[in-house]
């Protein structure tokens, strides 16, 4: 047989050759297989499939203290699953973070609206009405000491002295309470109110007493706030030029609208106050450096 193998042109002697007796070396996919059905060992079909659909378990006697959990290979996967999850979890984060700034800062301001405190300027609460403000914020009678017992603030005093328990309103705005001194005029006015109305100016600047707002001029008075819809106490006009927006000093605050105050020369002050609109302008201007702030020109 073999020396009609050898006659046989190359390509019918590989034929005939490999019919009678299977080569190993050839390659996988043209390498013929047979079963032994009579075998006891068959080689496992998962062998022959692509990498990518191999399924590979873990054996569970290899992690005896943790349990598998059952799971469905023809349970189809559904991504909004995975987004309520993480819904969920952001805001479990963003209340845990919540909690933690009301214990940190659970003690504010009332004029500044900081939270900071030290010995040199610390943050002092009313025993009446429970109002907390800094020392220098508040000025007189706080910047002579912090007293060792009780303080009552200028409001709860007066509420003591009158038997009187309605909320005082301050003659600039329309809020009612807060950090509120009396001007020389009797009336009362928010300090933060007397700071950033560009006209108003305390006799005491230092210890913040006596408000005056005899110079306020005439068109602040009446005017609607864009804020509250309201046209109670006064109004400080957007500093663009262009804008003809009002609003109350603490209806701006309360909106977070840029309101900044800086102290000129002879004592002097200048107040910036922009809308919403121009608030965010003039945060991205100011980032550069380039700006200060001015004095607007007033009729």
């Amino acid at each position: 047989m073999e020396n009609n193998f050898q006659t046989l042109p190359p390509n019918k002697r590989f034929k005939h050759l490999h019919q009678e007796k299977p080569s190993i070396n050839l390659p996988a996919k043209k390498r013929p297989i047979s079963l032994n059905l009579e075998s006891d060992t068959i080689p496992a079909a998962t062998y022959c499939l692509p990498a990518k659909k191999r399924i590979c378990a873990l054996n569970p006697d290899l992690f005896p203290n943790k349990p598998f959990s059952p799971f469905d290979l023809n349970l189809e996967y559904d991504p909004r699953s995975d987004q309520i999850e993480k819904s969920v979890q952001e805001n479990e984060q963003e209340q845990k973070e919540e909690e933690v700034e009301v214990d940190e800062d659970g003690i504010v301001c009332a004029i500044c609206q900081s939270t900071d405190g030290d010995a040199s300027d610390p943050i002092v609460l009313c025993d009446g009405c429970d109002l907390m403000v800094h020392v220098t914020c508040y000025g007189t009678p706080l910047i002579d000491g912090v007293p060792d017992g009780d303080w009552f603030c200028c409001q709860c005093q007066v509420k003591d002295k009158n038997k009187n328990n309605d909320v005082l309103s301050c003659c600039l705005c329309p809020v009612k309470g807060g950090a509120l001194k009396p001007t020389n005029d009797g009336r009362w006015a928010h300090i933060v109110c007397a700071l950033y109305v560009p006209e108003v100016f305390f006799e005491d600047p230092d210890g913040r007493e006596g408000i005056d707002c005899s110079k306020v001029l005439e068109k602040r008075w009446g005017k609607k706030c864009y804020v509250c819809k309201k046209t109670d106490g006064c109004v400080v006009e957007c500093s663009e030029q262009k804008c003809c927006l009002r609003f109350h000093v603490t209806c701006g605050l309360n909106e977070g609208l840029c309101i900044e105050y800086k102290e000129g020369r002879n004592k002097g002050a200048i107040v910036a106050g922009f809308c919403k609109t121009h608030t965010d302008l003039w945060m991205k201007q100011q980032a550069t450096g380039k700006y200060k702030i001015v004095a607007r020109n007033e009729e």
